[in-house]
């Protein structure tokens, strides 16, 4: 069978598509036949050698992370109605660009019928990250929501599942093509981060009772919650426009690095900081997320945006999309 293989740290040149023997089943495990694959901007970065403190994988090793497909065939202990069925999985950070995955029957989400395998793969990784993020800062009707990055893969779904809940969103996004795809999706307001006025425009729209038309009401200025998918100097220039009390969740470094937030200028506005390890969470709760996540794509009420496909011999072009940040949305590989 084929797979991608980062073969060393380095640009999309060091992927190659390699030939691999099919998989065998362990006890308790599945072989899925791959259909699609979630490309994330965060694998570009661990296979250009960034975040080993984090994802500590080493080269030679095989790319890719969430999968949509069908069941193939059981292992020992497993089920065999699990065979034929459609179904996604995490894989981590490694093991998914393949034909054929091996995966934990513990780790798969059935796939609801209808819905697309390319449409479960686009949806399935970043909802259950924004989901878990959503519950863990408490949004809720009337809260205000300042989401960086909001024209990417998460930032997307974020700014749905966000409006669904009755939230205020401010979406941040850089430049006409994005920002008007934020505004679609129904954003309330909708800032160019591109403008080095961007925070002023952000604390504009975040204000009090009084402020522009259309805008949140009542409670103090700044935003309740602050979604920061980019990190680096904005998401540090998000921290002050974070209301007294509020949560401000630091989980994106697109930029190549976290936002350089300090605890202490947080602790005293009483500003409850949130890191990449508060979305960390345990298989099961995983597996009950992504459930929610299908079942709003199957609803059509939550619609992921699918920027591009790659088939695996072309994950280096996939790869190179994703760092020329010219496309929105997500990124997926095809198999």
């Amino acid at each position: 069978m084929r797979v991608v293989r980062v073969t060393a740290f380095g640009g999309p040149d060091v992927l190659r598509t390699q030939e691999a023997p099919d998989p065998v089943p362990g006890a308790g495990e599945v072989v899925v036949e791959v259909a699609a694959v979630d490309t994330m901007f965060v694998e570009t970065q661990v296979r250009a050698g960034w975040g080993l403190e984090y994802f500590p994988v080493r080269p030679p090793y095989t790319l890719g992370g969430g999968i949509a497909g069908t069941v193939r065939a059981v292992g020992a202990g497993v089920d065999g109605g699990w065979t034929g069925r459609r179904v996604v999985a995490s894989m981590g950070i490694t093991g998914g660009a393949v034909q054929r995955a091996v995966a934990s029957v513990e780790a798969l989400t059935p796939v609801p019928d209808g819905l697309p395998l390319t449409t479960a793969a686009a949806v399935f990784q970043d909802g259950v990250t924004a989901l878990a993020l959503l519950d863990a800062t408490a949004v809720a009707a009337g809260t205000r929501v300042l989401i960086l990055g909001a024209s990417g893969g998460m930032g997307t779904l974020l700014t749905q599942l966000a409006k669904a809940q009755g939230a205020y969103v401010a979406g941040v996004a850089r430049g006409a093509r994005k920002t008007a795809l934020v505004r679609k999706l129904g954003a309330d307001a909708v800032i160019d981060g591109t403008d080095s006025g961007w925070p002023g425009r952000a604390r504009e729209a975040l204000g009090a009772a009084g402020g522009p038309a259309g805008g949140p009401r009542g409670g103090a200025a700044g935003a309740e919650v602050v979604l920061d998918g980019v990190g680096g100097a904005m998401g540090a220039a998000a921290l002050p426009l974070t209301a007294d009390g509020g949560r401000f969740s630091a989980h994106g470094a697109p930029t190549g690095g976290f936002a350089a937030v300090t605890p202490q200028e947080a602790a005293d506005r009483g500003i409850r900081l949130l890191t990449i390890a508060d979305a960390q969470i345990s298989e099961e709760v995983r597996v009950r997320l992504a459930a929610r996540a299908l079942a709003e794509a199957a609803a059509g009420r939550l619609r992921p945006v699918i920027g591009a496909t790659y088939p695996l011999e072309r994950a280096a072009d996939a790869h190179r999309a994703i760092e020329g940040r010219d496309l929105v949305g997500k990124v997926l590989l095809t198999v």
